[in-house]
């Protein structure tokens, strides 16, 4: 027989309580955030000094054996004693259709959770997230989504979760303007987080899996084009000096827009260290295909220098899909970083000097079927590692840097959108480093490696420009097909007796290699060509003679012979050696 009290439990002694003394029981006093007065005894042993105090709950515990016989305790979640009987009750009920086998455990586990409310769920589903390592952006994007239904949807517990509800609320975002890439992650989302509940015993299968996705191809908002390598030059350029000469442009007055405002030294000198760690940004991100927030995370200490191959090691932590990887970087990335990360140690140890690196920002030449360059033999490795702390960043990243690039783009008069509303932002760079890819003839599954995709589609068809490909210069890399072929090819046609076939005869020619009506296999076209050669001859028409025996192979008489001018004009003759005339084909 089970049993139901209200839990007894300790916590700290709020700030600013008094103790005071009523009926020989020590009590502490104090204010809640309404301005109410509390009291409760205090905890423990009454001589000591007081550091808890003992508070009962203010809902009904209930306490009983299970269909197991194991003795569980469940909050009821009723502040009433007599509803919390009831709930007692049902609880003993199911225990025993559980010992019957009418329920199985299962089934009785997914009833206990019914009556949680579903923010407690959500909370333990992004437990569940942290736990794995997913990182922190993910989990908020996770419980920002899962909120916004469970809100929109006026959900409570896991059994108002339905297909149908899902449906409902997508089809009312897409009509406020959602777009379906969106809709999808929404219902992603809420998809997992039920495929969640099923394994974990919440729920027996998940209802929102039968919920179909949208078609994303078809509402599209925003497709990213790739920069040209004029388009890359410019934006290096702009992006290196704008810093300084926007603050050297004069703001208005007669002299509005002119380069005539003056600048202290150490303002120019951290302006033009601010436009070269943009150009530096972008640059590393055409030619690493790095993401942004990847590229955030890059400490200084993940730079490889000095080995005979430098490259980038990126912590499975900070990679989208968590396996870590190590990028190498071509030869003038390297020395522009390497001249960077001395700079770091410079201004790091006080001594900024008038150090002032170029970045490579010419012309690059075309090697193979990837960008290459030297770097200078002049540049020694930066042995920052020694002197900068290990978790230094090597960028400062803003999050605005979509902002910083729309200016950039402005100023370096590159548009914005194209003709074909396909936009640049901050992850077009990555796009047009795999266009870059194939437009420089890299093998696509070598793209594949080097963009660090899972399937060779998403390289080749989401991250390929087609539009920069010398589409037109491969097509002369195919054969040439001439309509009148070449002069043997013409010999080869009068040898076989196939020159004299014309276009315009074939609908002369097509009736008379009909099959005859009736007659299996037997053409009209010999009967046809021989009756008129028995009228010339005066011969019966239809006989089949040769100039000598049956059982001899002689070559056929001028009759019969006729009969193969057929074979001038590309068909096979009869074969006579068979009763019946038929066609080898």
């Amino acid at each position: 027989m089970g049993t139901v009290y209200r839990k007894t439990f300790t916590k700290p002694l709020p700030a600013g309580a008094e103790i005071i003394v009523r009926k020989g029981e020590r009590l502490a006093r104090w204010k809640d955030s309404k301005g109410k007065a509390r009291t409760a005894p205090i905890a423990g042993d009454q001589a000591a000094e007081p550091g808890r105090i003992s508070v009962t709950a203010g809902t009904y515990t209930a306490k009983y054996r299970d269909g197991n016989g194991l003795v569980v305790e469940i909050s009821t979640g009723c502040r009433d004693q007599d509803a919390a009987r009831k709930v007692l009750g049902e609880l003993e009920r199911r225990a025993e259709l559980v010992k019957a086998g009418v329920v199985t455990a299962a089934e009785n586990a997914v009833a206990d959770h019914q009556g949680t409310p579903l923010p407690d769920h959500f909370t333990a589903y992004l437990g569940h997230l942290k736990a794995k390592g997913v990182h922190r952006t993910r989990i908020a994007n996770a419980r920002g989504r899962l909120n916004k239904i469970a809100a929109d949807c006026s959900a409570a517990k896991l059994a108002h979760l339905s297909a149908t509800m899902l449906e409902r609320w997508l089809h009312s975002v897409a009509e406020a303007g959602m777009s379906a890439p969106t809709r999808n992650e929404y219902r992603a989302e809420i998809v997992v987080f039920g495929n969640w509940c099923v394994r974990t015993g919440r729920l027996t299968s998940n209802p929102l899996d039968a919920v179909a996705r949208a078609d994303a191809n078809a509402d599209c908002r925003r497709q990213r084009r790739s920069l040209t390598e004029a388009e890359l030059l410019r934006l290096l350029d702009v992006a290196r000096r704008r810093p300084l000469v926007e603050a050297m442009t004069v703001r208005r007055g007669k002299r509005k827009g002119q380069l005539a405002a003056n600048v202290r030294d150490d303002v120019r000198e951290q302006l033009e260290r601010l436009g070269r760690e943009r150009a530096l940004i972008y640059k590393t991100l055409v030619l690493t295909g790095l993401r942004r927030g990847e590229l955030a995370s890059l400490a200084v200490s993940q730079l490889d220098l000095d080995g005979p191959l430098p490259s980038i090691v990126l912590d499975a932590a900070d990679e989208k899909n968590r396996a870590g990887s190590t990028l190498p970087l071509r030869g003038d990335l390297a020395a522009d970083l390497a001249l960077w990360v001395k700079e770091l140690n410079q201004r790091h140890s006080g001594d900024s000097g008038a150090f002032a690196p170029r970045i490579f920002t010419g012309p690059v030449p075309l090697v193979g079927s990837i960008w290459c360059a030297q770097p200078d033999p002049n540049i020694q490795s930066s042995g920052a590692e020694s002197r900068l702390p290990a978790d230094a960043p090597l960028f400062t990243v803003p999050k605005a840097l979509v902002k910083i690039l729309d200016r950039d783009l402005k100023m370096a008069g590159i548009a914005k959108r194209d003709e074909r509303g396909r936009t640049i932002d901050v992850h077009a760079m990555r796009h047009t480093f795999g266009t870059l890819l194939s437009k420089g003839g890299v093998a696509p599954r070598t793209a594949q490696a080097a963009m660090r995709h899972s399937t060779i589609d998403l390289t080749m068809n989401t991250y390929t420009d087609p539009k920069l490909l010398d589409v037109a210069g491969a097509l002369d890399a195919l054969p040439a097909l001439p309509l009148d072929g070449t002069p043997a090819d013409r010999q080869e046609q009068r040898a076989t007796g196939t020159d004299d076939l014309r276009v315009s005869g074939l609908h002369q020619l097509a009736p008379l290699l009909a099959p005859k009506s009736g007659q299996r296999g037997a053409s009209e076209a010999f009967a046809v060509k021989m009756a008129a050669d028995d009228r010339k001859r005066n011969l019966p028409a239809g006989d089949d003679a040769t100039a000598c025996g049956v059982k001899q192979k002689h070559p056929l008489t001028t009759a019969v012979n006729g009969c193969l001018a057929v074979e001038r004009k590309g068909v096979e003759p009869s074969t006579f050696a068979l009763r019946t005339r038929r066609s080898p084909n």
